[in-house]
């Protein structure tokens, strides 16, 4: 077991350092780690049980339960977590599925517009509104998707009302990865937690979500004050507004438009209610999926090409990895060791996994650290309470850790890199110097609301 326990120790390692270097895309990174998991460790080093290994880490079976797609809503739903967590991955697919359609019909350019004219194309208006529609969106829809188009939008409106685009991009982008923190489906770390946990849109939406709206009243603050100065000066330049595009230009065709929004709503009732219903992310997933498909016509081609399936493999190889570890049992260990360090102190064990998460998640991809830790947390748990606990703890940590660095998660990326095409370049000083502090902010509020509300 020692060899097999080595090994994918040294797989899961490698896996992070490649994906940290990024020269090799990471989708081929997991699926060769995933594949070295399933031949080296499991086929060759595990002592014992090596079909049963490789069977459990890829976790057909599960496909063909009726409690992976519906579940009774009465019944206890025990943890399950180890090899490739369909659901999350099935899920995903059909709301990237769902979010193309809704940018094929124009949604997200119309409702930037239509939000820029309710304020009247006021700077400081316009900053404080921008923030909190990226929180709102990132809450329901993918925030990578969010801040590519509020960051387009943004800059297009900076040309047009003549002022500086960088501020207001930085706050969207910790304002999107804030919002996903709120619910299960906002930032794929809950996804990968909700899914193995079984916990409902609405228990993250009355925990994380509570914390979230709490830290987001704190931010708008905080990025208005830090950018005063340079929102005075934008808001003193005279425009004249009446040459603006109207939102309706955005507009593709009117009868996508309003299939697309249906489709959202839809999704969002079905996610509200599926801990009623007892229908699985994934049969919501592939549900709203096969309705864009059947709604897209023409544009169907259109709207799969862009999918982005390598994140799709790049999960499933990510979730071999880390089914490498557990059955090894390097899980229970490292589960064991915060144990020791905490001294079973659940007030301990919260700091350790809020900082140590976002710590971990400010420098290498949030979404391999979630996966690794879900079963960490279900071992140090003694009950469903302290579970609990720890996911919110845990979901905090990743969901806000990333906001510190540029390359912390996918949505800091997207935004600077929209800015660097654009000629606005944001260098790791200018964001750090905005975007560290408020995430230390956010933090210390989560780790407060999380021990006065569930540990005292």
């Amino acid at each position: 077991m020692l060899a097999a326990q080595i090994a994918a120790t040294i797989i899961f390692a490698t896996m992070f350092v490649l994906i940290v270097m990024d020269k090799i895309e990471r989708h081929y990174v997991t699926l060769g780690c995933g594949a070295l998991t399933l031949i080296g460790v499991f086929g060759i080093l595990l002592p014992q049980n090596k079909l049963g290994a490789i069977w459990d880490t890829l976790a057909l079976k599960n496909l063909v339960h009726l409690d992976f797609w519906w579940a009774d809503p009465n019944a206890a739903h025990a943890a399950s977590h180890g090899g490739i967590d369909w659901a999350t991955i099935i899920f995903l697919a059909g709301m990237m599925i769902m979010v193309e359609g809704m940018a094929k019909s124009g949604f997200f350019r119309w409702i930037c517009m239509l939000l820029a004219k309710w304020v009247k194309y006021k700077v400081v208006p316009l900053f404080i509104a921008f923030m909190v529609m990226s929180a709102f969106l990132a809450m329901f829809i993918d925030s990578i998707t969010v801040i590519l188009f509020l960051a387009a939008i943004t800059i297009e409106l900076a040309k047009l009302l003549k002022f500086n685009p960088i501020p207001m991009i930085l706050a969207e982008i910790f304002c999107a990865n804030l919002g996903g923190s709120a619910t299960m489906c906002g930032d794929p770390p809950n996804i990968i937690i909700g899914s193995a946990l079984h916990y409902s849109f609405t228990d993250f939406l009355l925990n994380t979500g509570l914390i979230a709206g709490l830290g987001l009243i704190v931010i708008v603050v905080y990025f208005y004050l830090v950018n005063r100065k340079t929102l005075k000066e934008a808001s003193a330049v005279q425009i004249d507004t009446a040459g603006m595009p109207s939102p309706e230009s955005a507009i593709t065709s009117k009868k996508d438009f309003f299939i697309s929004i249906g489709i959202f709503l839809l999704a969002v009732v079905l996610l509200i209610t599926h801990a009623n219903t007892g229908l699985s992310v994934a049969t919501i997933g592939l549900g709203i999926a096969i309705i864009t498909m059947l709604t897209a016509g023409k544009n169907l081609p259109e709207i799969m090409s862009k999918v982005d399936y390598k994140t799709l493999l790049f999960f499933v190889g990510l979730f071999m990895v880390v089914g490498g570890l557990e059955q090894t049992d390097i899980l229970v260990l490292m589960a064991k060791f915060i144990e020791n360090i905490s001294g079973g102190n659940l007030i301990v064990m919260v700091i350790i996994i809020v900082w140590l998460s976002a710590i971990a998640s400010a420098f290498v991809d949030n979404i391999p650290f979630a996966a690794t830790m879900v079963p960490i947390i279900t071992a140090l748990a003694t009950n469903d309470a302290m579970l609990a606990t720890l996911a919110w703890s845990l979901a905090m940590g990743t969901d806000i850790g990333g906001c510190a660095t540029p390359i912390g998660a996918s949505a800091n990326v997207v935004g600077v890199s929209v800015a660097g095409k654009n000629g606005y370049r944001i260098g790791w000083g200018k964001y750090c110097l905005q975007a560290a502090p408020a995430t230390v902010i956010v933090l210390a509020i989560s780790t407060l609301v999380i021990i006065l509300r569930y540990c005292v």
